[in-house]
């Protein structure tokens, strides 16, 4: 097969075998020009032993192929099993989920005729990082976690996108009021970029009133960059109110690979009963053509589907007596679409992907700058079955250090001492905040604040945990406490 893409496929559990064979079937009749390689993933991957859902000997051929096309997996309940999405994702550095929502008014029942945006969300870090602990016997951490490079990638990422595809504007969803040094960054950072970008209109919303309008009128955004979490649960958001989960797409999207997949689940309830949706894995591999630069058969495909649409041709989960003129089920409906292969669309618009278009490729370009780093104290976390703060400040001012001095604790980022409110509920958890009273600390320094911590510990105290404290470039780098 000359100038064709060779990519892993993957059928996954439920319904994925049907939708799969279905999306499979339609490329071929409309000329895709593709190799694939079939790896196993899912349930029975899981269930023989590998706890992340996918087999070693598969991460060579995904890794060779680089384009990965997957149909929806069960992960089995319990025992520790890894999300298998997120393990891929993070594995190959697919940074970027781009999730396209578009109304298929009057063609499919939608509370929103004239929606039509694009989630751009993060995938690699924030709270998806995965880093928990259990500190005591009350209190469990996750750890938000966020890179200014890997933001920028994100922000550069969502512009470009819009630049590409005639977007007009680039809204930016974030929690920078509350988390104000890891969401205020990513605000930070978005600002800088849109710069770069005149032609395009910008703003930013926070993040709850952003969710809201995403279900209230999702007409007034265009392209949204958000966070690993807040995209994950507003691209359910809207795909639910376009119509239909079953026809959402998603791509996946990193410098040294892509995967493509529908955000829906492996519904195992109707497996094997060919009444699955075939739509959202379909339009997914038309975003993974368009990607490898077979945008001339991602047009065909697309324009046949919409065409069926038009027509009335619709599965269970989107039928209505009112709107539908036909019932089918998975292979009925794929029939269809085959044979509108090279029609067009009459009612919805039509479809024109560029032929050879390839992927976005990012380039960061903020030059980082050494910061001058200054210690300025250390939060030293400890358990304390008592849960009075006072009791906790007296026992911890008999130990003595030069230039460490207790400033305050907070108990779930609530000061509670010094001058408490007695209305406070306090776990075991207390955060102690020692800032360093002398000049500015060198390594000899902290050499003698880690002596400390083991000092603290030496007297009884349970230290779960320590937190550095700096400023740089002269500007402090850590919360305050809640009323402090």
């Amino acid at each position: 097969m000359s100038n064709s893409s060779r990519i892993t496929v993957a059928f996954g559990d439920g319904i994925g075998p049907e939708i799969m064979t279905s999306t499979l079937e339609i490329m071929k009749a409309a000329g895709a020009r593709l190799e694939c390689d079939v790896i196993e993933i899912g349930e029975k991957v899981y269930k023989s032993g590998h706890s992340s859902g996918i087999a070693p000997e598969s991460w060579d051929i995904l890794r060779r192929n680089k384009i990965f096309l997957k149909a929806p997996i069960t992960t089995p309940q319990g025992g520790g099993f890894k999300s298998l999405n997120v393990t891929i994702r993070k594995g190959l550095g697919l940074y970027a989920n781009v999730r396209p929502n578009l109304s298929y008014a009057p063609i499919v029942k939608c509370i929103h005729p004239k929606m039509d945006l694009v989630i751009v969300r993060e995938n690699e870090e924030d709270l998806y990082a995965g880093i928990e602990h259990r500190q005591s016997e009350d209190v469990y951490q996750c750890l938000k976690i966020l890179s200014r490079p890997g933001t920028e990638k994100i922000i550069r990422y969502a512009f470009e996108y819009a630049k590409r595809n005639g977007r007009k504007k680039v809204t930016c969803l974030s929690k920078d009021n509350i988390m104000k040094l890891t969401d205020g960054m990513f605000h930070k950072v978005f600002d800088e970029v849109a710069k770069e970008y005149p032609g395009i209109e910008t703003d930013h919303k926070i993040i709850d009133i952003g969710a809201a309008f995403v279900a209230e009128r999702p007409q007034i955004f265009d392209v949204i960059v958000t966070l690993n979490l807040y995209g994950d649960i507003i691209s359910d958001i809207a795909a639910q109110v376009s119509g239909s989960v079953g026809l959402a797409s998603s791509a996946n999207i990193g410098d040294h690979g892509a995967m493509f997949e529908a955000i829906h689940g492996s519904a195992p309830d109707i497996a094997g009963k060919d009444i699955a949706n075939p739509s959202g894995l379909l339009l997914s591999a038309v975003d993974m053509l368009v990607h490898l630069g077979q945008g001339d058969v991602a047009t065909k495909i697309h324009n046949a589907w919409l065409k069926t649409m038009e027509d009335g041709v619709h599965t269970g989960d989107i039928y209505d007596p009112t709107i539908s003129q036909q019932k089918v089920g998975t292979q009925g409906f794929t029939q269809s679409v085959i044979q509108r292969l090279g029609q067009k669309p009459e009612k919805m618009k039509p479809v024109n992907y560029q032929a050879g278009a390839g992927p976005l490729v990012i380039q960061l370009k903020s030059q980082y700058k050494e910061s001058k780093k200054v210690f300025k104290g250390i939060d030293i976390f400890i358990a304390d079955k008592s849960r009075n703060a006072e009791k906790l400040a007296n026992g911890l001012n008999q130990v003595k250090h030069e230039n460490l001095k207790l400033k305050m604790i907070t108990n779930r980022g609530v000061k509670v001492w010094p001058e408490g409110l007695p209305e406070t509920f306090c776990t075991d958890h207390f955060r102690t905040r020692w800032m360093w009273a002398g000049n500015e600390a060198n390594a000899q320094s902290l050499t003698t604040v880690y002596e400390f911590i083991s000092k603290v510990s030496a007297q009884g105290f349970d230290v779960i945990k320590t937190e550095n404290l700096y400023s740089f470039d002269g500007l402090d780098q850590y919360s305050l406490g809640q009323g402090e």
